[in-house]
Formats: C-alpha cells, structure tokens, sequence
C-alpha cells in the first residue's frame, strides 16, 4: 500500500484516489437511483439537489483544512466560490442551447448529466497541462492575469447574451458530415434509420446529441477563462481540480433551479467581470507591495463582496414584471 503515499502533482496518491472515489459515487448515485427515468426535474428538487452540492463542495474544505492547512482551504473556498459563479454565466449559454433545440426538460438532464463527464475529463486535462506550465514557466501566472484582466473588460462592454446558435461552426460542421434526424427521439442520442438516398440502414445522430456536442464545446471555451482564474488564485493541481469539480457537479441542478429566472441575474455578468479583473489584477498588486502572494483572507472577502454586490443589484434592476425585466 506504499504507493497511496506517493505523490502524484504535489499530492498523496490517496488524496486524489478520495476526491475520485466520492465524485464517481455522487455520478452512480446521480445516474443510478435518483436519476434511472426521464422525468422533469422540478424547482423544489432542483432546489435541494443545489443545496446538497452546495453544502458538499464547502464541507470539502473542511478535509483541505485537515489534511493541508487552513490557508488551503481559504484558497479552496475562494476557488470553489469564483467556480460557482463563472458557471453562472454557462448556465445562460446551455438555456440558449435547449431552446434552439427545443429539447424538453425530461432530457436536460440526460444531456446534462454527461456533459459532466466531459467536463471532468477535459477539465481534468486542462489543469494538469496548466500546472505543468506554471511549473516549468512561472512567468506563465503573469500572461493568466493579463489574460483574466482583458477578458473581464471584454465582459462589461459586450453583449454576448444574443448568441446565435444556428451559426455555431462546430454545428454547421456536424450537420454536413453526419446524419440528422429531424426531430428527437425520445432521450436517445443515435438511432438506426433508413438513409433516402440508399436505402440503407444506418445510425443517425438526434438533435439530442448535437445539444450535448454544443454543450461540451460551451465549457471547453469557458474553461479558458474559469482555469486561468483559479491558479491566479492558487497554483496547487489538487484544489484547482477539487474545486473546479465540485463547482460544476451542482450546474445540472443550479440549471434547472436558475432557467426560469435567468433574467434576474442579467446583471451579474458585470460583477463576474468585475472578478475577473480583480483575480487578474491580484499577483500585480502583490508584486507592487512586496507580499510573496496576495492574502488569502482578503481574496476571500473581496470576492464574496464583489459577488454579493453584483446578485443585490441584478435583483433589484430586474424586481417587477418579467417584461420589464432588463432595460
């Protein structure tokens, strides 16, 4: 049993093998109890499943505490928080993307379920190629921030909430390589059908599958932003990952708890940018006062500021009828 202990990107081998072992559990929980049938996942169950990895994510820093030490689990809250609220931001991009669909809410979450699959996998190749650069060029975390700094200013005078998802090249491309189906087919992602031209039987993909395709390839670019985010908060693989994991285990349930009310948070969007700014902007100011790192206490509360700030005013800007939401 030697190898447990052995270290793997900084970290006991064991540490990982507890952080996989819980997040495989939560997935055959998710996929094979609560989940077995297609159902519509209602607001008050949305609601819980929400509460629960909310709940699930902020307990684990009680193990980071334990196990590291309590400045790592201020960095893994920070992290954790920072996560949550980026996904806010994907959680408008996958309502663009049902709707074009018309996929119906019996089929989220199948959809959603695993795209979470993708997500932990590509995330997972994400930061490991992230901590080997910051390894080997430390100069690297300076080219993050600038990067974090620029897409933040990007975040407050664009307007990217009227995408159009019909003139996405990835779905363009699917469309002219692979076969379609016009409509769904139940919650299946392929189904065998007779092509027109040959007669043939052959796999047709379903307006479902091309929905699931949109929605990894959502992440993967938000992932460009959210990654580069947390190591300029911390640069240690284990709470990058952990905390990048657990924030997005509870998107499928913040989705459903969020997609009615979508509009409240039409402002949001400037906090996060806001965030974005500040994250970038922290290793410049730790340079300019002589600190080795920007404290952790004060990211901590600056972030929850920023954020509170940000979910206060979007209420209050969007409070009234649906139709008078955003002006």
């Amino acid at each position: 049993m030697e190898f447990l202990y052995l270290l793997f990107l900084g970290k006991p081998v064991w540490m990982w093998l507890t952080f996989v072992g819980l997040v495989l559990f939560l997935l055959i929980l998710d996929l094979g109890v609560l989940n077995k049938t297609d159902h519509e996942i209602g607001v008050t169950e949305s609601l819980k499943l929400s509460a629960f990895y909310v709940t699930l994510g902020v307990a684990f820093s009680g193990f980071v505490w334990w196990q590291i030490d309590g400045e790592a689990a201020k960095l893994y809250l920070t992290a954790f928080v920072v996560e949550k609220t980026l996904a806010l931001d994907n959680v408008f991009v996958i309502a663009l993307i049902f709707s074009y669909f018309a996929i119906p809410r019996q089929y989220q979450h199948r959809v959603l379920f695993w795209g979470i699959l993708g997500v932990i996998v590509l995330r997972g190749i994400m930061i490991g190629l992230g901590a080997t650069l910051v390894a080997q060029y430390g100069w690297i975390l300076y080219v993050f921030a600038a990067f974090l700094i620029f897409t933040g200013i990007k975040m407050m005078v664009t307007d990217d909430t009227q995408m159009d998802v019909s003139r996405n090249p990835v779905l363009r491309f699917m469309k002219r390589r692979m076969n379609v189906t016009e409509t769904l087919a139940g919650s299946a992602f392929f189904v065998k059908q007779t092509e027109p031209k040959t007669g043939r039987l052959v796999t047709f993909a379903t307006p479902l599958f091309l929905a699931l395709v949109l929605v990894e390839i959502a992440d993967l670019v938000f992932a460009v932003d959210s990654v580069p985010a947390v190591f300029a908060i911390t640069t240690d693989p284990f709470i990058v990952y952990t905390s990048n994991i657990f924030a997005i285990l509870g998107l499928r349930a913040l989705y459903f708890a969020l997609a009615a009310i979508l509009h409240r948070f039409h402002y949001l969007k400037f906090a996060l940018a806001f965030l974005l700014v500040f994250i970038g902007s922290k290793i410049f100011v730790a340079d300019l006062f002589g600190w080795e790192k920007f404290p952790a206490n004060w990211s901590l509360a600056i972030t929850f500021i920023i954020l509170t700030a940000g979910v206060v005013y979007s209420l209050w800007k969007t409070r009234g009828p649906r139709l008078a939401a955003v002006d």
